[in-house]
């Protein structure tokens, strides 16, 4: 029953009672129109487990899905974040990724979020719950919306093969600095195939030393490089790779801002990196946002978005 971590602002309700939460939810529906601040109130202060126990009692005492229910009784952003909230992290990133891969385009960025962000044992039970869900393997799919070394790197993250041991070989260290050098800012072409062996299969402590060993050979820090000798998707895969090791909150962080600047907010972002990281990281997330723009993420949230849509995403990030 306890929260997923322990930097979350969703954290568990104490007093804990599924029927008088599925109670509330059910009288929130009933009649003409909906009472979303309930919903908020009820769904927005509950862990995923939580959740879960109320979606149960809500099958058992109603005899319906709570989800399908809710579905059908909202809309736009706001009913995007509550189905958000009564799935599993598992089943919720695999839905994500889905959507990414629907229709004409996809939304590289949403898979290079998901895939570059998640521990080996979240990727595989990410890969499981696709396939139980949709009836194809995970990389099937994206090996069906990508291509080139883009592909390859999404293949690399999704075989969830990393080291993820806290071994450093120091000797190893400065031989990696140097191969990533010399197949990137060394040469006239970048072999992209050194980064990918390297970024993608070493552990997180040893490639922190190799990103320090790579400036003193380079002269330049490795997300600089990456940015000067590589673009599109592939640049952006590496740059959230490494951004993720060296600080996985301010990525986030940064994911958030980016969702919010610029013409109009791209909510899809906005709403997927606060259901996803309410209960594990969000106070890191909320801090590395202020360090880094001067202003609350509240503030943004605020600024950005209106109505119950924009009373849930506050209440799910801690208030103010």
């Amino acid at each position: 029953m306890a929260a997923i971590g322990d930097r979350g602002t969703v954290t568990e309700a104490s007093g804990f009672d599924a029927e008088a939460d599925c109670q509330k939810l059910r009288e929130a529906m009933k009649g003409a129109g909906t009472n979303e601040a309930t919903i908020t109130e009820v769904l927005a202060h509950r862990t995923i487990a939580q959740r879960q126990r109320i979606k149960e009692a809500y099958k058992q005492t109603v005899g319906k899905d709570l989800a399908d229910d809710l579905s059908s009784e909202l809309s736009g952003n706001f009913k995007s974040v509550v189905l958000g909230l009564l799935m599993l992290a598992p089943v919720y990133d695999a839905y994500e990724l889905r959507n990414a891969m629907k229709g004409a385009g996809t939304e590289e960025a949403c898979l290079i979020e998901i895939l570059a962000s998640r521990s080996n044992a979240e990727v595989k039970t990410i890969c499981s719950v696709y396939k139980n869900e949709y009836g194809k393997d995970l990389e099937s799919a994206v090996c069906g919306d990508t291509s080139g070394m883009f592909q390859r790197v999404l293949v690399s993250l999704l075989s969830a093969a990393r080291d993820e041991s806290d071994r450093v070989d120091e000797a190893q260290v400065v031989q990696d600095a140097k191969e990533i050098y010399e197949a990137g800012e060394a040469e006239w072409a970048t072999d992209e195939d050194k980064f990918l062996s390297v970024l993608c299969g070493r552990n997180q402590h040893h490639l922190l030393k190799v990103f320090v060993a790579y400036q003193k050979i380079s002269g330049r820090d490795i997300e600089e490089s990456i940015e000067s000798e590589m673009s599109g998707p592939l640049a952006d895969v590496f740059l959230a790779i490494v951004k993720c090791l060296r600080n996985k909150s301010a990525f986030f962080a940064a994911r958030l801002y980016k969702s919010m600047t610029g013409p109009g907010v791209t909510d899809s972002v906005l709403i997927r990196t606060v259901v996803s990281r309410a209960e594990i990281d969000m106070l890191d997330i909320k801090a590395q946002f202020q360090r880094m723009y001067g202003k609350s993420l509240s503030s943004f949230i605020k600024a950005d978005t209106s109505g119950d849509y924009r009373q849930i995403l506050l209440e799910l990030c801690g208030g103010e």
